[in-house]
């Protein structure tokens, strides 16, 4: 008896210790529960002031909805190195900056190339409502936004889509905004300070504007003529690239004669690749459009066009 009474001991014994490892085992396997772009703001300590932000403005349920989103979300040490007292920014003020952050689509950092390229924010308050653009780069496997905000933490996945940690606040730009974040634009911005008329400043008003912007290569085609150029000069073939309006690539028409703020035209053509032929017969090819800033819109071309009265 005491024999068999010893043998059903050892027996539960291997059984508890089989049942535990089992157990153990199971606990292994456990995946967290999938949480939404809220719920995971919400967890993590880090997002304590973008979450009061989103609460403040009644965001949440938005960021709740379906999406997918894309959320480009600043820490706490973010916020402050903004250096705004977000108890005093206005509701819509502050509204305008937590949209400028989010894109109405799931982006895996694996889906951004390499380069540069603009996507559309959920912030709506550019000229007639539109959608506001933001600047992409990835570089050596590092991404940023704006030229100022860099990607620390990528791809934290959520149930309605994906939150990807920023350094910094991305605020919403202007036309002058965007050409200064993208230093394919850089000698665009240093003709702007070196034209007479305080062009940086008044391409940083309220606008609208429409500017057909040129890349470095085409100030570089120019450089021997451009060097000859008085200040009064340069800021005749710099305001024959911008237009009044907001006026979008859905706006054009083939052909289209187009009257600057300078008071001279030029032709867009629709045909094939849209180009710009200036008062010379000059072409430039548009290779990039809607640009969106809070005061107008920026068409990328390859090429300086020039106006007829130099």
């Amino acid at each position: 008896m005491n024999r068999l009474s010893s043998l059903f001991g050892w027996m539960f014994i291997a059984l508890a210790i089989t049942s535990f490892v089992a157990c153990s085992d199971d606990d292994d396997d456990v995946t967290p529960t999938p949480q939404s772009i809220v719920e995971i703001a919400v967890g993590d300590a880090q997002f304590s002031t973008l979450v009061a932000a989103l609460q403040r403005v009644d965001l949440v349920s938005t960021l709740e909805g379906t999406g997918p989103f894309t959320v480009f979300a600043p820490t706490n040490a973010a916020f402050t190195a903004l250096g705004v007292d977000l108890a005093t920014i206005s509701d819509e003020a502050l509204t305008e900056i937590l949209l400028y952050h989010v894109v109405g689509a799931d982006i895996a950092s694996t889906d951004i190339a390499d380069g540069k390229t603009y996507v559309s924010s959920a912030a709506g308050t550019g000229p007639n409502g539109t959608q506001l653009s933001l600047l992409v780069e990835k570089a050596n496997g590092a991404v940023t936004i704006n030229g100022s905000a860099t990607v620390t933490t990528a791809d934290v996945d959520a149930t309605n889509g994906v939150i990807h940690i920023v350094d910094a606040v991305i605020t919403p730009m202007s036309v002058v905004g965007h050409a200064v974040a993208n230093d394919d634009f850089s000698s665009l911005v240093t003709t702007l300070s070196a034209a007479s008329g305080d062009l940086v400043t008044v391409l940083s008003g309220d606008g609208p504007f429409t500017v057909f912007a040129p890349v470095n290569s085409a100030f570089d085609a120019i450089a021997a003529v451009a060097a000859t150029l008085t200040p009064d000069q340069l800021a005749k073939v710099l305001t024959y690239h911008v237009v009044g309006g907001n006026v979008l690539s859905t706006d054009l028409t083939n052909p289209m004669t187009v009257t600057t703020v300078n008071g001279e035209t030029f032709t867009i053509k629709l045909d094939g690749s849209p180009t710009i032929t200036d008062a010379g017969g000059n072409v430039s090819n548009i290779i990039f459009t809607d640009v969106q800033g809070t005061n107008g819109v920026i068409h990328v071309i390859d090429a300086v066009i020039l106006p007829e009265n130099l």
